[in-house]
């Protein structure tokens, strides 16, 4: 069979490369369209000066160089792309920044749950009151966005909300009247407090006879540390309740009932267990039963005296709760900002606490049931030979991004977590961070032509000042310096001028200190 084709002489013309006409340069920096679009003309007419000379806007032939260009502009972007977001400084997505973490065993961390100390009253008085899971959970409105927040009553052990008995019953004793059962070491009326987050249960069979044994939750996001995993096993080295640890490869042996809770970017939670080399595997058959909670954020962290409800007994006795005091320690998932610059330090620290760097990296990083720090700082003393005291200067993160005084709960789990992590001659000793409130008046000059256009420049300057004053860009000890802020304001291209009105100078703040932006006031004046 013989194939004939029909090729144009023009287009053979085109297709043949004189050596002498090829370009003596290439500038391979042209990325952008327009660039890429100019050097594809000049090359063309480098290479065919006789041959093909269409080059108007209207011609074929650039639509053709033009389309080049794009998938050269295209292609280009996520070559830059891909080479950004394969280092931790420069990813800027958050899936991105999220596996380059794991690779050093680092997690980005979910949606933390707010916690509120109660008050409860009863109407009739009596040694004990049962309080059955029914009547244990209560709803309240969300400053943050309006909607239903809901809060679970739970017992509180040693400083920390105890979550274990989700779906049982709960029994208060008053002490004052009976104190005989204070050696019972029974739960009071001031040791409860209310938890938010909807309760949710899942349970099923595990199928699979090979591979990692997980189990992925339905419902998102999951509030970290609330997954609580039972095994229905026949195997008595399988079966009863597992614990979670960070990852699996920190189970001590093979016997050790552990999993792992892996999430993707949106927080989609999968429990993860060993293969029975590292740790204990469920077998098939064997039946799971799932609780976590399912909420979190700042929306939480509702006003004092918001949450409020009967506490029905079983024996008849019905108690009215209050929270005298805001809900705290909700806080939305983790920015990649904070993970990228707190990241690297929490796998340098490698699970311990020595250096004055690692207590500020390890607060920095601590989550409660009653709070998260938003800022530490640590300063070292001698206190005798073989030891040291470390001042340790924390602020709690509160809602709206700003920062507060530190609850005495939140501060007893911080010490407790540092206990196990701090070389053992060290004394911590754990004190409120101090807060500089600033109020700003600021002036910015434009010219008169642009007056229609005021509010749009007032919001740009406005993001300007709250971006260089935010919290996640500033730490403890940051002196505010005018000409850096006025600075910032000047990325606004249509500002001519702008002055602080009510500083003259810098503000100085001492190491332990914060500057916290209170009020903001802009004006604007005219040039002629």
């Amino acid at each position: 069979m013989k194939f004939t084709t029909n090729i144009s002489s023009d287009f053979l013309k085109l297709s043949k490369m004189p050596e002498k006409s090829k370009p003596s340069l290439i500038n391979f920096a042209a990325t952008d369209f327009d660039t890429l679009k100019a050097e594809l003309v000049s090359y063309v007419k480098a290479v065919y000066p006789t041959d093909y000379n269409y080059f108007s806007e209207s011609d074929l032939g650039m639509m053709f160089l033009e389309l080049v260009a794009y998938m050269g502009s295209v292609n280009s972007m996520k070559v830059d792309m891909l080479a950004n977001e394969s280092f931790l400084e420069t990813a800027v997505q958050r899936e991105s920044v999220k596996k380059l973490l794991d690779l050093v065993g680092v997690k980005l961390k979910g949606p933390l749950s707010s916690a509120a100390d109660i008050e409860v009253t009863f109407d009739n008085a009596s040694t004990e009151y049962t309080i059955t899971p029914e009547n244990r959970v209560f709803t309240t409105t969300s400053p943050e966005d309006g909607g239903q927040v809901t809060f679970t009553l739970y017992k509180v052990v040693d400083g920390k909300v105890d979550t274990a008995n989700s779906n049982g019953s709960i029994t208060l004793y008053d002490i004052e009247a009976d104190p005989s059962v204070d050696a019972l070491n029974p739960v009071g009326f001031s040791n409860l407090a209310v938890q938010e987050g909807s309760l949710v249960s899942e349970s099923g069979t595990f199928a699979s006879t090979e591979g990692v044994k997980t189990i992925s939750l339905a419902n998102t996001p999951v509030v970290e540390g609330s997954i609580q995993v039972f095994i229905t096993s026949e195997n008595a080295s399988v079966d009863g309740a597992f614990t979670e640890v960070p990852s699996i490869f920190q189970a001590s042996g093979v016997s050790d009932k552990v999993f792992e809770v892996v999430s993707d970017s949106d927080f989609r939670s999968t429990v993860v267990f060993g293969e029975g080399t590292v740790s204990v595997s469920p077998g098939v058959s064997d039946t799971y039963f799932v609780t976590y909670r399912v909420g979190g954020g700042v929306r939480g962290n509702v006003i004092s005296n918001s949450i409020t409800g009967s506490l029905n007994t079983v024996e008849g006795p019905t108690g009215q709760i209050i929270n005298p005091a805001p809900a705290t320690g909700g806080s939305n998932a983790e920015t990649i900002e904070h993970a990228k610059r707190w990241g690297p330090l929490t796998f340098a620290r490698q699970d311990r606490v020595v250096t004055i760097e690692d207590y500020v990296s390890f607060s920095n990083n601590f989550v409660s049931d009653f709070g998260t720090v938003g800022k530490a700082t640590a300063t070292t003393r001698k206190a005798y030979s073989s030891g040291n005291v470390i001042d340790l200067y924390i602020l709690e993160k509160a809602s709206d991004n700003q920062l507060q005084k530190a609850t005495p709960n939140f501060k007893i789990n911080l010490l407790e977590s540092l206990d196990t992590k701090k070389m053992i001659t060290d004394e911590v000793v754990v004190s409120d961070g101090l807060i500089r409130t600033l109020d700003l008046v600021v002036t910015i000059r434009l010219d008169k032509k642009l007056e229609p256009n005021e509010a749009v420049i007032m919001s740009k300057v406005r993001d300007k000042i709250l971006a260089f004053l935010s919290i996640d860009n500033r730490d403890m000890g940051d002196n505010l310096n005018l000409a850096d802020l006025n600075r910032s304001i000047f990325e606004v291209e249509e500002i001519r001028f702008s002055n602080i009105d009510n500083l003259s100078k810098d503000v100085v703040v001492e190491f332990n200190e914060i500057i916290q932006l209170n009020n903001l006031t802009i004006r604007a004046d005219y040039l002629e």
